[in-house]
């Protein structure tokens, strides 16, 4: 069965043309500003890519506007603020997280009287100490790895229209969840989630974390293009440890960088690729629409689910 029998593929010049005209200025140093590391982003992937692309959001958010207020006035009820989820998932390296944060950006200007808010589940993650406890911390970021029930009484919590909800959030400098400082996410009319986990439908659980999302968008990219990015990566964050005891990398800086990136690789051949392979890119056509990179963090191919 072809497993893109229920998309419609369009080509990086094709997706631009159904949006041409550049209505949000960005510079190249904004864009600078918001990219991950080794990600690449340029003011011609805004206007080819994300131009249209927040477009087309902006009409589903439009529609979801008017179905809340259709349904209330049929049930009689008062008009309630319902946030609208986006969800980003796909692989670790992949670049989630400066399209999540660019998408941000991006609906901030162009819908300037709403309030959109970012977070990601690696905050959801059991702490290392935890992970150490259960004995798998070899296993973080597979499924077993998160507290789901905690990311989706997060969910309910915010779909709900809970005044102010608290996120757990993470830091790759640590290497772990960081309790004291969480993140607080506060009546958004749009939130954007973005993370690994996001279209992974845990066997323990009856109620999914992409149950609450009104759009889902899968960032693909071939695996051998993703390790190279993963060890691009690894490299920037052996250089930034090195006058900083405390960071995690520190001690990978500070020896045999051959031994380090020896070392990074196995992680990838046996934490990250059996995850994307096994977990994370068996949901990728849960997604609305997927963003299909090439070399340098191109988008090529953007596909669409029908319907």
């Amino acid at each position: 069965m072809d497993e893109w029998m229920n998309y419609e593929r369009f080509e990086r010049q094709q997706w631009h043309n159904f949006f041409p005209t550049d209505t949000v200025r960005l510079s190249q140093e904004n864009l600078d500003d918001i990219k991950s590391l080794n990600d690449r982003i340029s003011i011609e992937d805004v206007q080819d890519i994300y131009l249209p692309l927040i477009k087309l959001l902006q009409l589903r958010y439009q529609t979801h506007l008017e179905w809340q207020m259709q349904k209330a006035n049929f049930l009689h009820q008062k008009i309630e603020r319902v946030p609208y989820i986006i969800g980003i998932a796909g692989s670790v390296a992949v670049g989630k997280s400066t399209i999540a944060r660019l998408l941000s950006i991006l609906l901030n200007k162009l819908l300037p009287d709403k309030r959109v808010e970012l977070m990601t589940t690696d905050g959801f993650l059991f702490p290392n100490a935890e992970l150490k406890r259960q004995g798998i911390l070899d296993r973080k970021g597979f499924p077993e790895s998160y507290d789901m029930e905690k990311l989706l009484q997060f969910m309910n919590d915010v779909k709900a229209g809970k005044s102010v909800v608290k996120a757990p959030t993470y830091s790759h400098q640590v290497y772990d969840v960081m309790p004291d400082q969480p993140l607080v996410i506060d009546h958004p009319d749009i939130l954007i989630v973005e993370g690994i986990n996001t279209l992974q439908l845990p066997s323990n659980q009856q109620i999914y974390v992409s149950d609450y999302f009104d759009t889902s968008i899968y960032v693909d990219a071939d695996p051998q293009l993703i390790e190279e990015w993963y060890l691009q990566r690894f490299g920037m964050l052996l250089n930034s440890a090195f006058t900083d005891p405390d960071n995690y990398y520190y001690s990978y800086s500070k020896g045999p960088r051959e031994k380090a990136f020896k070392m990074a690789k196995k992680v990838w051949q046996t934490v990250d690729l059996p995850n994307l392979t096994e977990y994370i890119l068996p949901t990728r056509n849960r997604a609305n629409i997927i963003l299909h990179k090439t070399n340098n963090h191109v988008v090529d191919r953007i596909y669409l689910k029908r319907g």
